[in-house]
């Protein structure tokens, strides 16, 4: 974690307003706790608003992405931000998408560690290169369109670009871990 202290204080349930409360309603509804991130988000409701809507597009089946492929890009993307928060909502996400623990351990290294298929290779590398560069090069791309269609790499642009603003955000607004959760001793010191 980036910060051992939240610089935007998560709403508590008793101080959520008329808005803020109804844009918490469906996760209330869903019987799923509300997380710190959407606790923090909330101070802007306008702007949680936004962001649910395109989160929505980005982890639904709407995303061409299959779920394994587009937990890598995002677990990729938070180690690379060092998103302690991120890696720890997600590395079950990821594992829920079929992703094993062997391969969450080596998202860490990346496209360098053993065992990775060609596929998956292309999709580590073509996000690293949106993280370091933010453009995928000819060479990558064509790796891709070995294994995903046109579409499938558009959307891994959105993922990638979407889970680096989200980790932007709890990296700079300081978001705690959900009670019950554990950080990676790997991240520690970040």
């Amino acid at each position: 974690m980036r910060l051992s202290k939240p610089r935007i204080a998560p709403v508590e349930d008793a101080a959520l307003d008329e808005a803020q409360q109804a844009l918490l309603a469906p996760i209330v509804a869903g019987g799923r706790p509300i997380l710190n991130i959407f606790r923090t988000l909330v101070t802007a409701p306008a702007a949680l608003k936004g962001f649910l809507g395109w989160g929505e597009y980005i982890l639904s089946q709407k995303n061409s992405l299959p779920a394994r492929e587009r937990e890598i890009v995002v677990l990729r993307i938070g180690w690379l931000c060092r998103a302690g928060y991120e890696w720890t909502q997600h590395v079950p996400i990821g594992q829920r998408a079929g992703l094993t623990g062997d391969e969450v351990a080596r998202i860490k290294t990346g496209a360098d560690a053993d065992g990775w298929s060609p596929a998956d290779a292309a999709i580590l590398l073509a996000t690293d290169q949106l993280h370091h560069d933010q453009f995928i090069s000819e060479a990558i791309w064509t790796r891709l369109l070995e294994h995903l269609t046109q579409r499938q790499i558009m959307d891994l642009v959105f993922t990638a670009g979407q889970y680096t603003q989200v980790c932007m955000m709890l990296n700079s607004f300081g978001v705690q871990l959900d009670v019950g959760q554990t950080l990676d001793p790997d991240l520690k010191g970040f």
